[in-house]
């Protein structure tokens, strides 16, 4: 049992860990691949593991199946040092998976098997409010917002967090395939955005959510609303754009060699919260939040070098070396 983060220090993560098979050879559909490599993926999961990487305290709460790949995704967060007091088995369902095709240029498409998987059956009955209400930071995305029961849980801990005055961070990790339709995606994931103190989003998101130009920052800035400590847009290699409510500005990426995007937001929402975890001025202090993004980007860029989302998590040290080397 990894008990790390008992202080007010916590940065829990709730939502879906999965199994991504992953082709052997980039570039392939995933019908022409001749073999797959097992890698554990979900976004909520990976900010879990990217905080300890970084030296953070985080804990994951969600449901496996209890399977052999839910007993495997649950040991890899225990390797990790991440708390697995909210971890479930499910008797009856499976552990969600995906295969992911990586084309030539390292981005992904997705398949994805749940249906349903024992992640979108946790109840609000099963959700461990007392490790919820020891946190910093609560984080989610918007999955766990797609069916019932775990949509009414998802809500359920993000109202006990709003309630013991915990910082709420939504990434919402678009994946069309999942939703009924766009239509349903867009309503579902802005049904709780007004909820959140700091969101994150990619460009691609933006374009989705809004309907316009990610670049155009009218288009953005519809976004926004009163009581959001932080905006963050990530543009990929170029970097990312932050908006609070005095301030706003960009801050460049670094170039490195992608092999595999899976986990680059993840690694870089990681990188922030740890951020914010220790510091949380950054939101009024613009040269401490350019400098907690720079750290973000230089992380989301290490996790682009290594095939797979959590081997690739990269420390501070590593991330450190990166921004010296580029300066």
């Amino acid at each position: 049992m990894a008990s790390n983060g008992s202080g007010k220090n916590l940065i829990v993560c709730f939502g879906e860990m999965l199994i991504d098979f992953v082709p052997d050879v980039a570039g392939v559909s995933l019908a022409e691949s001749a073999g797959f490599l097992k890698a554990p993926g979900g976004a909520p999961a990976n900010v879990a593991v990217a905080v300890t990487k970084l030296g953070g305290h985080s804990a994951f709460v969600g449901k496996f199946g209890d399977d052999e790949f839910g007993h495997m995704l649950a040991d890899i967060l225990r390797k990790n040092n991440v708390n697995d007091e909210g971890v479930l088995f499910d008797q009856h369902a499976r552990t969600a998976l995906a295969f992911v095709t990586l084309k030539a240029n390292g981005e992904r498409e997705f398949m994805f098997y749940r249906n349903p998987s024992a992640d979108m059956l946790l109840t609000e009955a099963e959700l461990n409010l007392d490790l919820i209400c020891r946190a910093k930071i609560f984080h989610y995305g918007s999955i766990s917002l797609i069916s019932e029961p775990c949509r009414s849980a998802h809500m359920a801990a993000m109202k006990a967090a709003k309630q013991a005055g915990i910082l709420c961070s939504y990434d919402p990790n678009v994946r069309l395939p999942l939703w009924p339709s766009e239509d349903a995606a867009r309503e579902g994931i802005l049904s709780i955005w007004k909820e959140a103190d700091f969101i994150k989003v990619s460009d691609d998101e933006v374009a989705f959510l809004t309907q316009g130009d990610p670049q155009e920052e009218e288009n953005v800035l519809s976004l926004w609303y009163d009581g959001l400590k932080v905006l963050v847009v990530t543009d990929g290699e170029k970097g990312c754009r932050y908006f609070t409510k005095d301030f706003k500005g960009k801050v460049a990426g670094f170039s490195v060699k992608t092999v595999d995007t899976t986990g680059a937001g993840d690694a870089f929402v990681g990188a922030l919260l740890v951020s914010i975890e220790k510091d949380n001025s950054i939101f009024e202090n613009e040269e401490k939040l350019r400098e907690a993004l720079l750290f973000s980007n230089a992380c989301g860029a290490l996790c682009t070098t290594q095939k797979g989302a959590i081997p690739a998590l990269p420390t501070t040290e590593v991330a450190n070396e990166l921004i010296a080397s580029a300066n």
